[in-house]
């Protein structure tokens, strides 16, 4: 082993496991895949974009600058025998504002040699105040099955600073359809890190913030009011405007959305019918007590809502908001506002985790990449995954997966015991 492998494994084992890897109690489709992965950085610069906090209210002027997004890109890799993996490393607001800075562990060798595609493009969007690396438990895993992620950071206010709110309210949309579009275009020319990646089979996903930007992205449209309380930002884009279909992202084949924000600026971002401007399968996932974005009314609403496209809902009983990011860093555990960012006040966060890895990944092999053996795993016997039984047989294994077909109907995929306080609903497009 090299020197600077060694460093590296031994910063791992002080960091602790990547959140990307398995656990005994995963479901099926939660470890990572066959392929190796590798992380770049790259710069995605948009020309004259509105800068909605630099809002003169006495001259009613919206200054326009060049905005520049830096972006991770995780896809698979072929890196050289001993690679060190990535730590990755960022900070987050604390209570009093200042930043809380973190590390944490990756499977990703940076800069690694992309193996040959096409591979599926997926955009990932981050949460109010996060980073992409705060959710490498979903990103390292896709990479690792066939998928090429983009993840932006979008560079966010302190979330301390409510004034500051309208900024991600007004650009997460704006910067979501112009990042998968830049990701796009550079897939086409075979550009660099994004030379494997297919524009035509093109995901999107999204966590809280990034949940609203992403069903904007895949067609919902934004309701008249988010106007004014964008400063005029998103003026073209809303229903009805001039732009309005600007923001729907091409060539798109699934939507994941983590506990979406959709109470924004005072309203419903989509004004009670925006949602069915949607036709791309939807995955909707949320906590029953999800204080943040709400559930029932909330997240539950929205999968209601989606009434032209076929949808999932899973839920996790008595979860709150915090779903969508990496477990907690050692240096976030040392009070409870920095630990309540990644943390379940019921739930453990592995585990939560796992359960989403393994039905965003069932989603997306089946809805982007057509692998119809993709459904057993989406369309359990029993919606409450409490009632699922597993009458004894002898010689099964303790931790074998259920097969999910009668007599055993415990979830497909998941050990005996395993499938707890869950419910998954489907609902079919209507005309």
């Amino acid at each position: 082993m090299t020197r600077r492998a060694l460093a590296g494994a031994l910063i791992a084992l002080w960091l602790g496991a990547a959140p990307a890897r398995a656990g005994v109690d995963e479901p099926e489709l939660a470890s990572p895949g066959p392929f190796a992965v590798g992380i770049d950085s790259l710069t995605f610069t948009q020309a004259a974009q509105p800068d909605v906090l630099s809002y003169d209210p006495r001259a009613k002027t919206l200054p326009r600058r060049d905005r520049a997004l830096p972006i991770d890109v995780w896809y698979p890799a072929d890196p050289p025998a001993g690679a060190a993996r990535v730590v990755y490393a960022g900070a987050l607001t604390g209570e009093d504002g200042a930043e809380v800075p973190f590390t944490a562990p990756g499977l990703a060798v940076r800069r690694a040699r992309a193996r040959a595609g096409p591979f599926p493009l997926v955009i990932l969007a981050h949460g109010y105040g996060g980073a992409p690396a705060l959710m490498s438990w979903l990103a390292e895993a896709l990479a690792s099955r066939g998928y090429v992620v983009v993840g932006p950071r979008f560079g966010d206010p302190p979330i301390t600073e409510a004034t500051k709110f309208v900024g991600p309210l007004a650009r997460r949309p704006l910067d979501i359809a112009f990042v998968a579009a830049e990701a796009q275009a550079r897939a086409r020319r075979r550009q660099g890190v994004l030379a494997s990646a297919d524009p035509s089979l093109t995901a999107l996903i999204g966590y809280s913030m990034g949940g609203y930007g992403v069903l904007a992205g895949a067609g919902a449209s934004l309701d008249p009011e988010l106007s004014a309380a964008t400063r005029g930002a998103l003026a073209p884009y809303v229903r009805g405007g001039r732009e309005a279909a600007a923001l729907k992202v091409a060539g798109l084949k699934a939507v994941v959305a983590i506990s979406p924000a959709s109470r924004l600026g005072g309203g419903e971002a989509w004004g009670g019918t925006g949602l069915a401007a949607i036709t791309t399968p939807t995955l909707f996932i949320a906590g029953d007590q999800d204080k943040v974005v709400g559930y029932d009314p909330g997240v539950k609403t929205l999968f209601g809502e989606e009434t032209r496209a076929p949808r999932y809902l899973l839920t996790f009983e008595n979860a709150g908001h915090s779903i969508g990011m990496n477990p907690a860093p050692r240096e976030m555990r040392g009070r409870l506002w920095d630990q309540d960012w990644f943390e379940d006040a019921v739930w453990r966060k592995d585990r939560v985790l796992a359960i989403e890895r393994h039905f965003i990944i069932a989603f997306l092999d089946l809805y982007v990449k057509g692998d119809a053996a993709m459904a057993a795993y989406l369309n359990p016997p029993t919606a409450l995954s409490n009632d699922g039984v597993w009458p004894p047989a002898p010689g099964e294994h303790y931790d074998a997966f259920s097969p999910g077909v009668s007599p055993i109907t415990v979830w497909k995929g998941f050990r005996r015991g395993q499938a707890t306080g869950l419910e998954l609903r489907f609902a079919p497009a209507s005309p």
